[in-house]
């Protein structure tokens, strides 16, 4: 295959992930909790035809080497786990996460997987879950006679219970934090699993070392900035342009010389 041919079949394909990542980021820009993705690149190896340094005779050496690029590649997606934009509800069991940390779910199987949606509901049961109906860790029963529910700061939660004087406590909301959270694997519904690259689960009291507080009353929206994503959008669009246009002048080149000879 022609060289240029297959560089820019790399940047093609590269830049069409890119494209597929700012679509995803802009899909979820009212998801509660969404934190956007980036994409990492890494130029191919090269082909080297001249060492730079090498030595041309007795006493000269080339300042500069031959070295042909094969093109580029995904290296990687990245979760950028910057704050989003807070949104005050008038529903008490709406919760966010100031700074930082993660609220944990059981899955059906048992594996706990965390989130920063905090858009929580009352199950049947009277356990707090999230809008799959999976509970939160440690799980938090609510009373069905309680008319008021309250979340401090800390994590305690506490109701008013009919019958009873005073506020009853219920339990209390932890969190856990990891050394690398973009190390997390995303499952989507909001959730991530801990991996080897995200570092072993850190629980902890909101509000206290390195755990952010929680807010009552208040979601955390998406992290996307729908401005920004549009100039990355522009700006792959175009670079997409230039790649199809080195195919076609490749095409050209091919042709050009085949007719030729």
């Amino acid at each position: 295959m022609h060289p240029a041919l297959w560089v820019s079949k790399t940047g093609l394909t590269a830049q069409d992930a890119k494209m597929a990542t700012i679509s995803n980021n802009l899909a979820n820009v009212n998801t509660v909790g969404f934190k956007r993705d980036r994409v990492a690149f890494e130029d191919l190896f090269y082909q080297v035809q001249r060492q730079p340094g090498a030595q041309q005779d007795q006493q000269n050496q080339a300042p500069t080497g031959i070295q042909l690029g094969n093109g580029v590649r995904v290296v990687g997606t990245q979760k950028v786990f910057t704050s989003g934009n807070f949104q005050t509800t008038n529903q008490e069991l709406d919760v966010a996460i100031v700074g930082e940390g993660f609220f944990g779910i059981e899955k059906p199987d048992g594996e706990t997987a965390y989130t920063r949606n905090g858009q929580l509901h009352r199950s049947a049961e009277g356990l707090l879950v999230n809008a799959d109906g999976l509970p939160l860790v440690p799980q938090i029963e609510i009373p069905a006679n309680a008319t008021k529910v309250a979340i401090g700061s800390d994590g305690t939660v506490a109701a008013t219970v009919a019958g009873q004087q005073g506020n009853v406590e219920l339990g209390r909301i932890t969190l856990t934090n990891f050394t690398n959270p973009a190390g997390l694997e995303a499952l989507g519904g909001n959730l991530y699993r801990a991996t080897a690259a995200s570092g072993e689960p850190q629980e902890g009291v909101p509000g206290e070392e390195a755990f952010g507080a929680l807010k009552q009353y208040t979601l955390e929206g998406s992290n996307v900035n729908v401005v920004e994503e549009m100039v990355e959008m522009i700006s792959t669009q175009r670079a997409y342009e230039m790649n199809a246009k080195v195919v076609s002048a490749a095409d050209q080149m091919l042709k050009f010389v085949s007719q030729a000879l």
